[in-house]
């Protein structure tokens, strides 16, 4: 669920390749496809259940921490590649817990073409109401919507559309002792529009593919979010992270993701992935249920 220039991302997003490019002569743009292409195999058939922690931080002998007790969230998301050559992606993300928020739901259609915006809707279960969800915002005194009232927003996980960027490598270097390229990603006049970031900065591993850490900054050139790849792990041969961290620097807020369990090539209807899964409770877990008996 989440992509990274725009992070998120994927909620995850972005990976891996066994191949190493490390020692390829390389261009930006190139650079971004290789890691594009790679983060959709964590939406290929997959079924995730993940916690996400949320929290006013703070700085404490030097140390990131929590300044208030953090809202947990329990979530379950279902993930499919579809369109021409599964370049587009369908997800659904359903709450576990609290049992407050038990059904609480996002269902979010992302489209590679650059011409076609994305397409989020919101289900609130205590209203029975679907709201659907602005595809991009740039008023820069209000936020994407987010996933559950995180740090991480649908402008995050969003991937594809990288005709409305241009990308720059800085330089090459090493982070945590990985190879690393450092890539500048800005968006087009017409893209940041739509957009909160002016740029963003990845550090990107050379070898697996993946973004370890990305900063991404408004319009006048100030950090504005952060976000940090943790536990980098090879699952079903590809490289992924179990957890991420994403700093809101403006509100000193930070979100914790990270991943319980992942399940790569379940057999999902792409029927399930409608709207009448977010409002229709016996139809969700019908399906949930199905998909759940594919992980033991």
């Amino acid at each position: 669920m989440i992509n990274l220039n725009r992070t998120i991302p994927a909620l995850a997003a972005i990976l891996l390749s066994l191949t190493s490019i490390s020692t390829m002569a390389i261009e930006g743009r190139e650079l971004a496809q290789l890691v594009d292409e790679n983060s959709k195999l964590t939406t290929d058939s997959a079924f995730n259940r993940f916690k996400l922690s949320t929290c006013k931080y703070g700085i404490k002998d030097k140390k990131l921490k929590c300044v208030e007790k953090p809202r947990e969230k329990l979530v379950e998301s279902v993930q499919m590649n579809t369109g021409l050559n599964n370049k587009d992606t369908k997800s659904l993300a359903i709450i576990l817990e609290p049992a407050s928020e038990n059904g609480i739901g996002m269902l979010s259609y992302n489209y590679d073409d650059a011409s076609k915006d994305n397409e989020t809707w919101l289900y609130l279960s205590a209203l029975g109401k679907v709201k659907r969800i602005a595809s991009g915002n740039s008023d820069e005194e209000s936020e994407p919507a987010s996933l559950f009232g995180s740090e991480i927003t649908t402008e995050d996980q969003e991937t594809g559309k990288l005709d409305e960027y241009t990308y720059r490598i800085l330089q090459e270097d090493t982070y945590k002792d990985r190879p690393v390229y450092i890539l500048e990603t800005t968006p087009t006049l017409e893209r940041a529009k739509k957009s909160r970031y002016a740029k963003t900065i990845s550090w990107i591993d050379a070898e697996r593919l993946i973004t370890l850490k990305a900063q991404m900054y408004d319009k006048r050139g100030k950090a504005i979010k952060r976000i940090q790849m943790n536990k980098v792990e090879l699952i079903n041969d590809i490289w992924m992270p179990r957890s991420l961290t994403v700093m809101n620097l403006v509100t000193s807020r930070l979100t914790h993701m990270s991943l319980e369990a992942v399940t790569f090539g379940v057999d999902i209807d792409e029927g399930f992935l409608t709207q009448r899964a977010l409002t229709d409770q016996a139809f969700r877990e019908s399906n949930l249920n199905a998909l759940r008996s594919q992980t033991q």
